[in-house]
């Protein structure tokens, strides 16, 4: 059974989770979504941004991701949650990308509240498996979720 974890990560605490579940996880490759039009440096700025693009369900140009997506069973999708949902960039890769069949094992990185984010991804993923997902939540850059919460969640994945 191949995995592929595919994350978009604005912070690099997704990113962070992401190589975690590398480490864990035998047998997995690791992409990461990327948008065309990097978002600024300035978290305030792209705060704002993020909220006006959720609102409009903007999707925004992401770079093309050299990985045959068929090779894999199950799709590891990882984002922070942005206004209460997946960053617009995973909204861009659910949308460009077939999914159907899988399995999807959604994890959320967050700061606060993560909303309908598990939802959001099920409704765009309805010929998939959806699998149980996982919230991980930090404090800025400092990691609040429990490690062995994480990798407990990892297991079920293999």
């Amino acid at each position: 059974m191949k995995n592929l974890i595919i994350y978009y990560s604005y912070t690099g605490n997704t990113k962070k989770i992401a190589n975690i579940i590398k480490d864990k996880l035998p047998n997995s490759d690791i992409a990461e979504i990327k948008t065309k039009i990097p978002y600024s440096s300035d978290y305030n700025s792209v705060v704002s941004q993020g909220k006006k693009e959720v609102k409009k369900g903007f999707m925004p140009e992401i770079l093309p991701i050299d990985i045959d997506i068929n090779s894999y069973e199950n799709i590891i999708i990882g984002s922070p949650v942005w206004w209460y949902t997946f960053a617009p960039a995973i909204l861009t890769f659910l949308n460009n990308y077939n999914l159907s069949g899988k399995k999807i094992y959604p994890f959320i990185t967050n700061g606060g509240w993560i909303g309908h984010t598990f939802d959001d991804i099920k409704n765009l993923c309805r010929n998939s498996e959806m699998k149980e997902g996982i919230n991980i939540y930090f404090n800025n850059s400092k990691l609040i979720t429990d490690i062995q919460s994480i990798y407990d969640w990892i297991e079920k994945i293999k």
